[in-house]
């Protein structure tokens, strides 16, 4: 797997086996072109999430010198898919020992779909989970489309996947949403652990990404919010009401992170 970065915070995920090659939400062509370059690969498959431009603005670019099949979302009005897909899907990806299936995670996107490996065996790293913009490092998408129910209902599907499944979501956010996760949840000690981690991997120029789906339920707040301390900071912000649904409080949540 090679990381690529993009614009301001995006990764690209570029899999490879030494000579084929996928690549995950190409916003831009470029560095996807001179990665493919400088490592002798052959771009063999296109995987997208979701519509937005940062994550697919590249495909034309990568089309131009690739005949490849172009897998993405059945319903995010996505003109150049040639494979679309929804949930439980699943696919070989072409020149790779690759199985994906497919899971549907509307709320960032009304059709945004993420992409699982679920590996044979306890290889350590080789559960994958391609998320887009649904779940980020100890955040969540900002519900453009979608609503609160709906990336609740996303992000528990996406939270009941193995503990050691690695997040490769598609933006370096990680710090900002943990400094929202500590205003949140004080008091929550592998959060704060988390924080340190975190902070010395950017301040060494690495990115904090990929996470693991055990960290996420540990720590980031979209996955949490109907604990006692979130819940209790949200009543004692005034931005939510005594006996309120999950949902509230999730939706609640979401709000505060909007203007944080």
């Amino acid at each position: 797997m090679l990381t690529l970065p993009a614009f301001k915070d995006n990764y690209l995920w570029l899999i490879h086996d030494g000579s084929n090659a996928a690549i995950v939400d190409p916003g831009d062509a470029a560095p996807v072109k001179a990665a493919l370059a400088a490592h002798k690969l052959r771009l063999t498959a296109i995987l997208l999430t979701h519509h937005h431009a940062d994550h697919i603005g590249g495909v034309p670019g990568l089309l131009q010198d690739w005949d490849v099949p172009v897998f993405g979302p059945r319903n995010d009005g996505i003109a150049l898919v040639t494979h679309p897909l929804g949930e439980g899907e699943r696919i070989g990806v072409p020149g790779l020992d690759l199985a994906l299936e497919v899971l549907d995670v509307p709320g960032h996107t009304l059709g945004h779909i993420a992409y699982v490996r679920r590996a044979p065996g306890r290889d350590a790293g080789a559960n994958w989970l391609f998320c887009g913009d649904t779940l980020f490092g100890a955040g969540c998408g900002r519900l453009f489309e979608g609503t609160p129910q709906q990336m609740m209902t996303s992000l528990g599907k996406l939270a009941a996947l193995p503990d050691d499944t690695l997040v490769y979501c598609a933006h370096e956010y990680t710090l900002s949403n943990l400094r929202f996760a500590q205003a949140v949840e004080p008091g929550n000690a592998a959060l704060d652990a988390r924080v340190r981690a975190d902070g010395a991997q950017r301040e060494a120029g690495q990115p904090t990404i990929p996470s693991t789906v055990g960290l996420e339920r540990a720590t980031n707040p979209f996955l949490r919010h109907d604990e006692a301390r979130i819940v209790q900071s949200l009543l004692e912000a005034g931005r939510l009401m005594p006996g309120a649904a999950p949902v509230d409080a999730f939706a609640a949540l979401r709000e505060w992170k909007n203007t944080f």
